[in-house]
């Protein structure tokens, strides 16, 4: 989801990446494998949650931040998550056509991330912040053969104004409002960038075979945009002058 105004926490933007899809053994779901979980659109209001699907419809759920813990795994590692209960892990084994639960960050997580400037973050795949350059996806228009919604990509945040593609390789410390967030590391793509967002289908070998022409990092893999450790909380709000405070 998109929104004008956001707070900014040391763990990312609030909500973001705090609720993650499980087996019934906690172990991750993502579109990798389960692309239908594109389709699933959240909105939070307080302390309610409603998640909604085409064809499924929608359920709302109390989010519980003080209940039993479970253990639960994202890639190799194991952290500890809230169930969110039966009811929405009813509704999501419908959506997914198999056994799933919703489990969410505890409050007292303390998870360290990695990279140049080492923060945190709650269930991301790494740093808290994803950052793109709307200058890096004209160049990937430019060079593909159909232009690539920038939700494939799924940044948190899209800089627009950066004549250079990828600045946001070279950006060491950036200011966005009352921010500060600093570099970690560069994002490296898989699968999910070729999953078209609005239909939760697989949409051929797009982006992934333009970007390995000229995006390929030896020993990491592809990559695009950027990611970024909180240094500094605050506010985001559309329309923000970002200030690259020091390069890499």
């Amino acid at each position: 989801m998109s929104a004008r105004s956001f707070p900014l926490t040391e763990a990312g933007l609030v909500h973001d990446r705090a609720f993650m899809v499980v087996d019934d053994d906690g172990v991750y779901r993502t579109q990798r494998r389960w692309p239908r979980l594109a389709q699933i659109q959240p909105v939070i209001s307080g302390d309610r949650l409603e998640l909604s699907a085409p064809g499924a419809g929608s359920i709302g759920v109390d989010v519980d931040v003080t209940g039993p813990r479970r253990d639960v795994r994202l890639f190799d590692a194991g952290y500890r998550g809230i169930d969110q209960g039966g009811a929405v892990a009813e509704w999501l084994s419908e959506v997914l056509g198999a056994r799933s639960r919703l489990v969410r960050v505890p409050p007292e997580h303390d998870r360290v991330t990695d990279g140049e400037v080492p923060g945190t973050s709650g269930y991301a795949d790494s740093s808290a912040v994803h950052v793109v350059s709307r200058s890096s996806l004209d160049r990937l228009d430019e060079r593909g053969p159909r232009p690539v919604p920038v939700e494939r990509f799924r940044p948190n945040i899209v800089v627009e104004g950066w004549p250079e593609p990828h600045t946001e390789d070279r950006a060491g410390r950036i200011a966005i409002g009352d921010a500060v967030l600093g570099f970690t590391k560069l994002a490296i793509r898989c699968a999910v960038t070729t999953v078209d967002q609005e239909t939760g289908l697989r949409d051929g070998p797009e982006p992934l075979r333009t970007l390995a022409a000229y995006r390929r990092i030896p020993d990491q893999g592809i990559a695009f945009g950027a990611k970024f450790a909180v240094l500094r909380t605050g506010t985001l709000s559309v329309g923000d002058p970002v200030t690259v405070e020091a390069w890499r």
